[in-house]
């Protein structure tokens, strides 16, 4: 335990278009879905998807392209992840939906739902930097109920089940109060359109002076996992897309985050802030007051 009082995780080791808001919490799944089978599945084929990746890392890249900006970047290998991560999934359960970053959907009839991002963090895959993960997310009728954020250059895996807690390599990571905004280590991340960009660093202007420090890592599904393992106290960040947020949120609410919106409702695609519970108010008031909510 932390001289803070916070429960880490032990022997730590240094780490499309838009669409439409959708909440990510949700009650307990319903009993006749085997959560278990989804979390051992989510886990098989992020790993085998991470094990891929991090093969092929010091590789030269043989497809370099961009998406909804020439900020958002684009490789063969996130290709090569999503396809291994579907394929993966649908053999083994071939009734079930998927969604993933990389243009995988299909409704399915089973009522489970796969949301996939297959490298989060692809900039950061591009320039060896060691921030980047495979994400998998089981829905069950719309609710998150299963969740695994693979982290192959640490080797770390972090999953949860909802109702089941968190754990990192299989050692539960709990979070406590949390600590006062002033002392608070706070996370966040910036959109690839330069007008918004602007704007968001408006907002962090007024963030940074009243917090300890601000970290941008550049994946939101690890710093969701950090806020749970207590290496970051809090992550904020506006316009995440399902594959950003579905696994890390679950991990970190079912760590003992709090996580909502700016508007009393839970984390959405629209604006995500997961903190430690003491922090969460206060720093929700200054995210407001800034203007984050537009940003």
């Amino acid at each position: 335990m932390a001289g803070d009082g916070r429960v880490r995780v032990s022997e730590r080791r240094s780490t499309g278009p838009p669409v439409t808001a959708r909440p990510y919490c949700g009650p307990v799944p319903a009993p006749d879905v085997d959560v278990d089978e989804l979390l051992a599945l989510a886990r098989s084929v992020a790993e085998a998807a991470g094990a891929l990746l991090l093969d092929g890392a010091h590789r030269r890249r043989t497809e370099v392209g961009t998406k909804t900006s020439p900020t958002d970047m684009v490789t063969e290998m996130d290709r090569a992840s999503e396809a291994l991560v579907v394929e993966g999934l649908l053999r083994a359960r071939p009734d079930d939906g998927v969604l993933g970053e990389e243009g995988s959907a299909r409704p399915g009839t089973s009522g489970v739902r796969w949301v996939v991002d297959p490298l989060d963090g692809t900039t950061n895959y591009l320039y060896g930097f060691p921030a980047w993960a495979v994400s998998v997310a089981a829905e069950s009728d719309g609710e998150v109920v299963a969740a695994v954020v693979a982290d192959p250059s640490h080797g770390e895996v972090f999953t949860a089940t909802r109702g089941g807690g968190a754990s990192c390599n299989g050692r539960p990571v709990v979070i406590e109060a949390g600590p006062a905004l002033a002392t608070a280590l706070v996370g966040t991340g910036f959109s690839y359109e330069s007008g918004r960009r602007a704007r968001q660093a408006a907002v962090l202007a007024e963030v940074l002076p009243r917090v300890r420090d601000v970290r941008r890592a550049g994946a939101a599904a690890l710093d969701l996992c950090w806020v749970a393992a207590g290496r970051l106290d809090a992550f904020y960040e506006r316009g995440l897309q399902p594959w950003d947020l579905a696994a890390g949120a679950l991990v970190a609410n079912e760590a003992g985050a709090r996580a909502g919106d700016l508007a009393g409702g839970p984390p959405s695609t629209a604006f995500a802030l997961a903190a430690a519970p003491t922090l969460f108010d206060p720093l929700c008031t200054l995210l407001g007051d800034a203007g984050a909510a537009d940003a």
